[in-house]
């Protein structure tokens, strides 16, 4: 199963009461899948997962399935910190029509390194859906090591990883020990041009949202063989991927968004919108990067 190159995961749209605006959920899913997006994962952290209900989650997995139907994989995160329940919100997404299932490793209890295995794996035996692990130790607390993304390898349905441990060395031994058609995605935005020179297959995105043609297009000449101009795109396209993590994604991804007529809300608490300095920050960086005309401002909540 190969997810694509670049998929993005998806803010939620939320309206003025900061209920799921579903239709625009759907609008947005079209809007990434336009703009260079080949999947996209629903109800991520960037999605705003933990302040998510489970029903709201299943009905933005079904609205987004029918939204891009084949034109790009939708992947669900359904990872948690409880298996028996992961479990069963996994074949409740399955149901709905996902191509995949994105399973973050437990946060806050802080397995060891048997307890990541046997979580996954019994995850792995109770869907057929191809899953991407998402390794993520400052938000999780723990490491995922490779050696155990090597054993998880083993099952078919395995497929992938997140990879955000922010570590190229890390990245490094994961291409030495899994198979060539297992699939490294970068984390960050910032080290997707890294990461793939080392072997890493392409980026889950945040930056995408705003640039996915451009980060398509370094992508493509990275595989090309065009490193020079691979390495150019990444340095013009580096402030972006910096500039929307100035504070707590996707705080500032949703004030671009609304910035550039793509409205999609505030954010739930414990979150809480972007401050002046922070939107005067986001302006800033959308303006420079001429993706935003001074005269095209909507919104900045």
């Amino acid at each position: 199963m190969d997810f694509g190159r670049l998929i993005t995961a998806m803010v939620t749209p939320f309206n003025d009461r900061l209920e799921v605006d579903y239709d625009r959920a759907a609008e947005l899913a079209n809007y990434l899948v336009d703009t260079g997006s080949d999947g996209i994962v629903v109800a991520g952290t960037t999605g705003e997962s933990p302040t998510l209900r489970k029903e709201e989650k299943l009905k933005l997995f079904a609205t987004v399935v029918e939204a891009v139907g084949n034109r790009a994989t939708v992947i669900a995160g359904t990872g948690s910190y409880n298996t028996e329940a992961t479990i069963t919100f996994s074949r409740e997404a399955e149901a709905t029509g996902v191509h995949g299932l994105l399973l973050v490793g437990p946060y806050y209890n802080k397995p060891p390194q048997e307890g990541y295995y046997q979580h996954f794996a019994a995850v792995a035996r109770a869907t057929k859906l191809p899953i991407m692990l998402y390794n993520i130790p400052g938000r999780t607390g723990s490491n995922i090591l490779p050696s155990t993304v090597a054993r998880l390898a083993e099952f078919e349905n395995i497929v992938a990883i997140k990879e955000a441990a922010g570590s190229l060395d890390q990245v490094s031994e994961l291409t030495r020990l899994l198979p060539p058609a297992f699939k490294i995605y970068s984390g960050d935005d910032s080290l997707t041009l890294p990461m793939m020179s080392i072997g890493g297959h392409g980026i889950v995105s945040v930056a995408g949202h705003l640039i996915g043609k451009e980060i398509q297009g370094m992508i493509t000449a990275f595989l090309d063989g065009d490193t020079r101009k691979a390495a150019q795109l990444h340095r013009e396209l580096y402030p972006i991927f910096k500039g929307i993590f100035i504070t707590s994604n996707p705080i500032p991804i949703k004030a671009a968004l609304n910035m550039l007529g793509q409205p999609v809300g505030g954010v739930r608490l414990p979150l809480v919108p972007a401050n002046e300095a922070e939107l005067v920050s986001v302006q800033k960086m959308l303006s420079q990067h001429n993706l935003l005309k001074s005269n095209e401002v909507t919104t900045v909540a």
